[in-house]
């Protein structure tokens, strides 16, 4: 299991930058409800060698009278929930809120571990204004400035000591290939499990009180044999609040990280929306293979040129990582659910390719010395050798004399050369290049 931290805390006490200093990106899903956009941040953190995701709680919607309470309420407890460690976040300038202490409260009753942040701590005064967060009886304190950094390397020590292994697979599952369902509430994940396994498996949307479900299921018919892993969990259609979608991509996020391929699937009616972007770059930066799946294709008016004008703008908004599987199906009409499976096994196999060294400096040798880094202030680039690196995803070290020089126009070069003479559809390709 992947080790999840949640960032807690009522609004504008720095939660989400915070999030930006810990994992050094800003991606957002974007969920509108009742003509209200809010962000959902997400993202990967690495500290002293380990790496965990982080789940930013931030942004509330107004949809009642007493917003805060319910709204927090919500977030917290989905965080508890799926969260392996929670850091909870308290502004040091204004002191313990009454939504602080409500917050802590939750926290409290649960069982997870917490960790108080008290944030804005720019300077010596104020930490003499830390004594009053202790009386929420969490844990020890740890002073910060998410906005220089302060502080977070602190808590950052104190959060690894918190994180627990990944649960190991078990020994006669370890070699089968995992594929994830993942996407939006309401594209058909729930269907397509159901249309794959033959049976109809019901997961409880979750609220409060209610069974959490994953599903992982051994997948055994026409010749395939691999470990299905559904993140669907929503089935009441138009009933798709704030809370259920933070709680789809929380899931999300475990099924990316612990599969080998994951069924992206998208609504064929709604398009390619901005939530779709991110997960499909969550799925690429976890370096797990990807096969994009267009539901509901049946639904659409169709001419000659429909199909590739759709294709067109999916690979517009993933660029520069076009190299991608796109499938049109209906489960409803259990329409091309084959050709996904068979696609994603091929992408699981493309992903564990070794390429023999001796047969990659062949091939991809001559075509650098055709095509050189350009130089840079006179210095020429000479690149010598290469090899594939021990690692689950295909990466590639390329042994050069000035490796500072080349340029990530150069390194994308080189990887649609070795999509171009290897089968990576699907896969994402790592390119290195290092000191000769």
């Amino acid at each position: 299991m992947s080790n999840i931290v949640a960032i807690v805390g009522r609004p504008n006490v720095g939660k989400s930058t915070l999030f930006n200093r810990l994992t050094g990106t800003k991606h957002a899903i974007v969920d509108e409800v009742s003509g209200v956009t809010r962000d959902r941040h997400y993202g990967v953190c690495e500290w002293n060698g380990r790496t965990f995701s982080v789940i930013d709680t931030g942004g509330y919607a107004m949809g009642s009278d007493d917003v805060f309470e319910s709204e927090i309420r919500k977030q917290v407890e989905l965080a508890i929930v799926e969260a392996n460690l929670i850091i909870f976040v308290v502004d040091v300038n204004q002191g313990v809120h009454e939504y602080d202490t409500m917050v802590a409260q939750l926290l409290r009753k649960s069982k997870k571990e917490v960790i108080v942040a008290v944030n804005k701590v720019d300077n010596s005064e104020r930490h003499n204004y830390l004594g009053e967060f202790y009386k929420f009886g969490l844990s020890e304190l740890f002073p910060i400035s998410s906005t220089s950094g302060g502080g977070t390397g602190e808590l950052l020590d104190e959060v690894v000591k918190h994180l627990k292994p990944d649960s190991e697979v078990s020994e006669t599952e370890e070699d089968l290939p995992k594929i994830a369902i993942v996407g939006r509430p309401n594209v058909g994940k729930s269907s397509l499990l159901n249309a794959l396994l033959g049976e109809e498996r019901n997961i409880v949307t979750p609220i409060a009180g209610t069974t959490r479900d994953t599903i992982n299921r051994r997948y055994k018919a026409f010749g395939n044999d691999f470990i299905l892993v559904d993140t669907a969990g929503i089935r009441k259609k138009g009933k798709v609040h704030d809370d259920l979608e933070f709680y789809s991509v929380m899931r999300s996020i475990r099924a990316i990280e612990t599969a080998d391929v994951c069924l992206l699937m998208i609504d064929a009616q709604e398009g390619f929306e901005s939530q779709d972007v991110n997960l499909f770059h969550l799925i690429e930066k976890n370096h797990k293979g990807v096969v994009i799946l267009v539901n509901k294709w049946d639904l659409i008016e169709k001419d000659n040129h429909t199909t590739k004008i759709f294709e067109s703008k999916i690979r517009e908004k993933i660029a520069p990582f076009v190299d991608v599987p796109i499938i049109f199906t209906s489960v409803s009409k259990k329409q091309r659910l084959l050709k996904a499976i068979e696609t994603a096994i091929r992408v699981f196999n493309s992903r564990r390719i070794k390429i023999p060294t001796r047969k990659l400096n062949d091939i991809m040798l001559p075509i650098l010395d055709n095509n050189p880094p350009p130089s840079f202030k006179g210095k020429y680039i000479k690149i010598k050798f290469v090899s594939q690196l021990p690692t689950h995803a295909p990466s590639f070290a390329f042994f050069c004399n000035l490796p500072q020089y080349v340029k990530e126009s150069y390194k994308r070069f080189v990887e649609n050369k070795l999509r171009e003479n290897f089968d990576f559809n699907g896969v994402p390709v790592l390119v290195f290049f290092r000191q000769k």
